[in-house]
């Protein structure tokens, strides 16, 4: 009898120095759970026996029991390196056959499947192309192809417009246009200087409060000079430029080796404009002017017959003269009209020009145009008329050449927009938008804000919208010219967005060019009056989109651009993985686009003792497990998912280390038994 009861306690002693050897063996393992042995007693009894002072039969091993404790999380480097943060189980398809595990080791493998180091495929609720998730358990894929581009059909913005920024109640410009015009060139007289002919003026510059102050220019004035006497007034910017055209017909390099003199620099022996342009531009001593030939450029092997213009952006006065050897040598100088300048469009003929010419007028003087741009309710009124022989302007300003009429044109109007004047608008803010191939164009909106009148209602702003600085707004007859897109913004007292009498945001005329100008081949617009409508049909149909602006504010503070989406995209290419704590996949792509490609999932039991190790860190239900409950982590009693992490085995060295001790102190007792067992029967044998 103390034989066997010794050879259960070695069999329980083994059992344990095995579990214990097992638990050290996988103390690094990931998402390894250490077991337990557990033992229970041995006593023989039968159905009408049950004696109170019985030895015992020995020891059995009642079960091995796993502890599914929490293991400690380690970081990684790896995005797809999975840890479970409380209770459940990650659910694998091994083959076909459902198993689970703690271990987040994964991968994608060559066919798109995320999968562990057994080839076991990471299971989930899968999301479609708009990241709806739903909620059938099948394998997570992650598809690795480009993302088609998505055109732009909504823009949603969240700004500010500044309540207390001024009203632009005046916006034009004055030309200088008087007689001998600046601008004109002007031939200077033997033996005398050259002038540019600007005879003199005398303003009246009243501000909105009624304050006025004169301003008197003396004649033969620059056009800069002019420019930086009117720029330091107040609500007054002035701007100057000075051109002059030397025409074709009338160069004539007789001698082949004509001198032109500009602004005293000498260009000698030049045949035609064309060189005398490309000297002027790359002369290191003329500074501040350029050259450009304007007109139709030749066809066909036909002469050059393009005029020459040149240009001085700071408004100082263009100094001509002419050298040369032969009287035959000349060249002329005409004006530029203002807003004529274009490249290959012809010039007018040319006006009141001065021929140059060896023996002739050596010197000519072309004189610069000042332009004014007025604001605040300033008003320039000319009053050179009411000074003459018998009422002179003040000592200190007089003149002799008599007073003339400068600063003439087209009345000034309220609000004329003109999206490249920026003082012609309070703000301007640009983003990005997309057509149907992906590509990519540049949104603009400009901010005007009204005045008040009887018939327009209070806290009024206009947005102008353009995109890629061309207007979009519908044509005012089937198959006309864009209009300029012009939207009314209205805000409540309070400084909140007034949708009621605010216009719908539609543009409905946009057709995507490419670089060239032409038309790219994206899709092109719908007219309101051809059906265009929104909302914006699903899917998409045309380039139309809006623009979301009811959360647009008008406080009493600086304009801020708070956010600005909108949901066009261009094509992407996939270039990483992110997992959240609720377990949603997201792919991120090269367009700055993310997308939701699953949800991982995670399995619970009502006893996890009851499942069935199989090898690999990984479990099989039972009977005694009970079904999985199935759901995404975060949900129930299930735990959250922490990326680019691991779970550790639970394993803790020490308390196994000393489980070594009494499993092989136990071994040894038991061995004990069975030799003083052997001692006994050896003297009972010996008995004589």
């Amino acid at each position: 009898m103390p034989f066997n009861v010794a050879l259960t306690g070695l069999r329980a002693a083994n059992a344990d120095l095995s579990v214990t050897g097992n638990n050290i063996a996988n103390a690094s393992t990931t998402g390894f759970k250490q077991s337990r042995a557990e033992f229970g007693d041995i006593y023989s009894s039968s159905f009408l026996s049950t004696g109170s002072a019985r030895a015992g039969d020995g020891v059995r091993v009642q079960s091995i029991s796993q502890q599914f404790s929490q293991g400690a999380i380690s970081i990684t480097e790896n995005g797809l390196d999975l840890a479970i943060d409380g209770e459940g189980f990650f659910v694998l398809n091994d083959s076909g056959a459902q198993t689970f595990s703690r271990a987040g080791v994964t991968r994608v493998d060559k066919d798109g499947f995320v999968v562990n180091n057994t080839g076991a495929r990471l299971q989930g609720f899968p999301a479609d192309e708009d990241g709806a998730v739903g909620g059938v358990l099948s394998d997570l894929v992650v598809d690795e192809a480009a993302l088609a581009p998505k055109r732009t059909t909504s823009v949603d913005a969240v700004l500010n417009l500044d309540a207390s920024d001024d009203i632009l109640v005046e916006r034009g410009t004055a030309i200088a246009t008087n007689t001998p015009a600046v601008g004109t060139p002007v031939a200077a007289p033997a033996g005398s200087p050259a002038v540019n002919g600007y005879p003199g003026q005398a303003l009246t510059i009243t501000q909105a409060d009624g304050t006025t102050q004169p301003v008197f220019i003396p004649p033969n004035s620059s056009a800069d000079a002019i420019s930086s006497m009117l720029s330091g007034v107040r609500n007054i910017d002035a701007t100057a430029i000075t051109q002059a055209r030397l025409t074709s017909s009338g160069y004539n390099n007789a001698s082949g080796n004509m001198g032109v003199m500009i602004d005293g620099v000498a260009f000698n022996g030049f045949a035609d404009l064309t060189q005398l342009g490309n000297a002027i531009n790359s002369s290191p001593t003329l500074v501040g002017v350029s050259a450009v030939l304007v007109g139709p450029a030749p066809t066909g092997g036909n002469p050059d017959t393009r005029d020459l213009v040149l240009t001085k952006d700071r408004g100082s006065d263009l100094n001509f003269a002419i050298s040369g050897p032969n009287n035959g040598d000349s060249f002329e100088i005409a004006e530029v009209p203002a807003d004529s300048i274009q490249n290959n469009q012809a010039l007018p003929v040319p006006i009141s020009p001065s021929t140059l010419q060896v023996g002739g007028n050596e010197l000519a003087t072309v004189g610069g145009r000042v332009q004014l741009n007025l604001s605040g309710g300033v008003t320039v009124v000319d009053n050179s008329v009411a000074y003459n022989a018998a009422n002179p302007p003040p000592a200190a300003q007089a003149t002799t050449d008599g007073l003339v009429s400068d600063f003439t044109g087209a009345p000034f109007v309220n609000n004329v927009f003109d999206p490249e004047e920026e003082r012609t608008y309070n703000y301007a803010t640009s983003s990005t938008v997309y057509d149907s191939l992906g590509n990519s164009h540049v949104l603009t909106k400009f901010f005007v804000k009204e005045p008040q009148t009887t018939n327009s209602p209070d806290n009024l702003w206009t947005m102008y919208v353009q995109v890629d600085n061309e207007d979009v707004g519908d044509p005012l007859v089937a198959g006309g010219a864009a209009t300029r897109a012009a939207f009314s913004l209205v805000f409540n007292e309070d400084g909140s967005f007034n949708e009621v009498e605010s216009d719908e945001v539609l543009i409905s005329n946009w057709t995507p060019l490419g670089v060239d100008g032409a038309p790219n081949g994206a899709e092109g617009p719908v007219n309101v009056i051809n059906g265009g409508v929104l909302p914006i049909p699903t899917p998409p149909t045309s380039s139309n989109f809006s623009i979301d602006v009811s959360e647009f504010t008008q406080f009493g503070s600086d304009f801020s651009v708070n956010d600005l989406q909108q949901n066009g995209s261009t094509t992407g290419r996939l270039v990483g993985l992110d997992v959240a704590q609720s377990g949603e996949i997201f792919a991120r792509y090269t367009n700055g686009e993310s997308r939701v490609l699953g949800v991982v999932a995670l399995a619970s039991f009502n006893d996890t003792q009851g499942l069935a190790p199989v090898g690999d860190t990984s479990w099989v239900e039972t009977f005694k497990s009970g079904n999985p409950v199935i759901g995404a982590p975060g949900t129930a009693q299930l735990g959250g998912i922490r990326a680019s992490a691991l779970e550790e085995s639970n394993v803790d060295l020490s308390e196994e280390l000393v489980g070594l001790i009494l499993a092989q102190r136990n071994y040894q007792a038991n061995a004990k038994t069975i030799e003083t067992a052997n001692a006994i029967t050896q003297t009972i044998i010996n008995l004589r």
